[in-house]
């Protein structure tokens, strides 16, 4: 009996062990999963963390080509893009700038996309350089950042987005007042007048734009009473909206013995100064020092409220250059509509056919100058063919032709002398 029992205690032991007695697998890998992928982009992931960003592009390639359907696949196209942009260098930035580029054509609607373009304008914000050197990347980062705000207005990166416009209009701005401070200080008046005057109406904001003003009138008033009108402009301008400004005395008196009107105060561009007063950015020890060694533009007196300028600087030409005389111009809209009838292009006149408005109609029966010099002098078509012709048989063929068909001329008698008797 107890060997009985040993039998079949073997034979349960033996059943058990052959698999007839399954555990089932709590994560299990079948066609439909989509674990590999995730495996993939963690992998990609923490090899971007570990700077080995050779390794996780390629890691990320192979989760882009093999799994075209996974959830993963916009992340890991955005990887490949941060994967550049950490990596950095001028190739690895550029590389890094197409991929977020494709990124927003491909998921335009995403909140990455928006993510995607602040990149893009800090890439270009990165490499700006300083308010007296090329301007370049400066204004390439101030239309990215204005790109973000029109394309994603509701986006949660735009404070952080206007705050880096108004840092590159700053530095814009800077760059402009020097300029026109240059050709001030130099007597060059229409040239300092007309660089001043485009940048206090582009950049309103910038934190010069009240000396920017003084100077503006000052050179108005050196180039004569001609330009009285946009020197006192220049002067109300101050005292309306930069009221805190230390300009404000003097161009309160300036407007008094010009015997103008002093306007009032804005009280929203007060509000703002105060504010910016109150919040003001300083700058520490330690950054002073080391300017200069920075690449990048001083921003420190950058605005930190208001509207950034959304439109782009367009050149403009000194007050003291006359417009031609005569030149006629053009004043209105140009409108277009859509043609319905299909047949108007058969039917209507040839508008090229028309002569110009301010030339005269040639005469119905006039003939171009080439055809009345052709008629003039006809040719015979043996002449039309060897006129050209290069070969010295020819030649030669044509002058004996010619010789033969020219008439010979009838001596001359000589009449002085006496004539001889037969």
């Amino acid at each position: 009996m107890a060997r009985y029992f040993l039998v079949v205690i073997l034979m349960a032991s033996l059943v058990t062990s052959c698999g007839f007695k399954r555990k089932k697998y709590e994560n299990p890998i079948t066609k439909d999963t989509k674990q590999p992928d995730k495996v993939l982009y963690d992998r990609a992931v923490n090899d971007i963390e570990h700077s080995r960003f050779e390794v996780a592009r390629i890691t990320l390639n192979t989760l882009i080509n093999t799994y075209d359907q996974s959830e993963f696949l916009a992340k890991a196209k955005l990887a490949i893009a941060d994967s550049w942009y950490r990596e950095g260098g001028a190739s690895g930035l550029a590389q890094a700038e197409a991929e977020y580029k494709d990124f927003i054509l491909f998921y335009p609607t995403m909140e990455e996309a928006a993510e995607s373009q602040q990149k893009i304008c800090l890439i270009h914000y990165k490499q700006m350089e300083k308010a007296d050197r090329d301007a370049s990347q400066a204004l390439r980062a101030e239309d990215e950042c204005r790109q973000l705000i029109v394309q994603f207005p509701n986006s949660s990166f735009i404070p952080e987005t206007q705050q880096l416009l108004r840092n590159i209009q700053e530095a814009l701005g800077d760059a402009e007042y020097r300029v026109g401070s240059f050709y001030y200080k130099r007597g060059a008046n229409p040239a300092a007048a007309n660089r001043l005057l485009r940048l206090v109406d582009q950049y309103p904001l910038y934190s010069k734009a009240d000396a920017a003003l003084w100077e503006l009138g000052d050179s108005y008033h050196r180039m004569g009473n001609r330009f009285r009108k946009e020197e006192g402009g220049a002067y109300a301008r101050i005292v309306r909206e930069y009221p805190l400004s230390d300009y404000v005395d003097d161009a309160k008196k300036k407007l008094k013995e010009m015997e103008m009107p002093i306007p009032d105060a804005d009280p929203v561009a007060y509000n703002r100064m105060k504010w910016e007063a109150e919040n003001k950015q300083k700058a520490s020890m330690l950054s002073k020092s080391t300017s200069l060694l920075k690449r990048g533009p001083d921003v420190t007196t950058a605005a930190r409220s208001g509207n950034p300028a959304m439109t782009t600087m367009r050149p403009t030409i000194p007050v003291s250059v006359p417009p031609p005389v005569g030149t006629p111009g053009f004043s209105g809209d140009v409108t277009a509509t859509q043609v319905t009838n299909s047949s108007a292009i058969d039917n209507n006149p040839d508008a090229r056919a028309n002569p110009p408005a301010n030339t005269t109609a040639a005469p119905a029966d006039a003939k171009p100058a080439d055809a009345q010099q052709q008629q003039a002098q006809p040719q015979t078509p043996a002449q039309d063919q060897n006129q050209n012709s290069t070969d010295p048989k020819a030649k030669k063929k044509k002058n004996k032709k010619q010789k033969q068909t020219t008439p010979t001329a009838p001596a001359a008698t000589d009449t002085t002398q006496p004539a001889k008797q037969l």
